[in-house]
């Protein structure tokens, strides 16, 4: 996938997709970096503490991956958060903490992240929407907003990077087998699974090797693009 061993960084890795990303990277033969409020990361992965909705945070855990395992060439912004409801009982409450983990923590990591790949030339930046970012979900007024905005983020970024081999990509999962979808009742699985051309909720392993893919030098000429692994689910929404 790469000539040489990268310096990866994963938010979110500690479970569901963003770990199949961090073992992805891993199987690569890439050095990977998690961060996440605890600081768990899993096998293989090195772990660093960081909330990424704390910018001051976010770089002193970039600052302590530099230092420890080098200069970082992928990032890869997973972390998120869902407080679901109707738009009429949705809190203030709820709408800011999504906002502020999915929404500004990505921007957080992103700008700390790119200020390395500037002065390397090179960079790899994607970030994790989602189907309902741009297919709506009733009840998730504010996640969906947080996953919308992530399209013109990377697009910005392309525009005011792409000259400098930094490229900044959307990968748009649908319904994937994680430990939210498996506590889902067997009926509402079904329904949804009804909607999917696929037939069936997406595996991890599939968001990551998308992920993988656009960190790669065959995707040098990918940029701006939002990638949608849903099964058919969004049809270009």
């Amino acid at each position: 996938m790469s000539s040489t061993p990268r310096i990866v960084v994963v938010t979110g890795a500690s479970r569901g997709i963003g770990e199949a990303i961090a073992q992805a990277f891993v199987a690569n033969g890439d050095t990977v970096a998690a961060l996440s409020r605890t600081g768990e990361a899993p096998e293989g992965v090195h772990g660093f503490a960081a909330d990424v909705a704390d910018p001051a945070a976010v770089d002193a855990a970039f600052t302590e991956i530099e230092k420890q395992l080098g200069a970082v060439e992928v990032l890869v912004a997973n972390a998120g958060v869902t407080r679901d409801g109707l738009l009429m009982r949705m809190s203030d409450e709820d709408f800011d903490a999504v906002i502020d983990v999915n929404l500004k923590g990505t921007f957080h990591v992103v700008r700390r992240a790119s200020k390395g790949m500037i002065r390397l030339r090179r960079g790899r930046i994607v970030m994790i929407g989602s189907v309902v970012g741009l297919y709506g979900g009733a009840g998730q007024v504010n996640y969906s907003a947080s996953k919308a905005a992530l399209v013109g983020m990377a697009r910005s970024i392309t525009r005011e990077l792409g000259g400098r081999g930094i490229t900044a990509n959307v990968v748009a999962p649908g319904f994937v087998e994680t430990q939210m979808t498996a506590v889902l009742p067997e009926e509402t699985q079904k329904s949804y699974q009804a909607a999917i051309p696929a037939g069936r909720f997406g595996h991890v392993d599939e968001i990551a090797g998308v992920v993988t893919f656009l960190a790669s030098d065959a995707a040098a000429y990918v940029s701006g693009a939002v990638i949608p692994v849903d099964g058919g689910l969004g049809m270009g929404h």
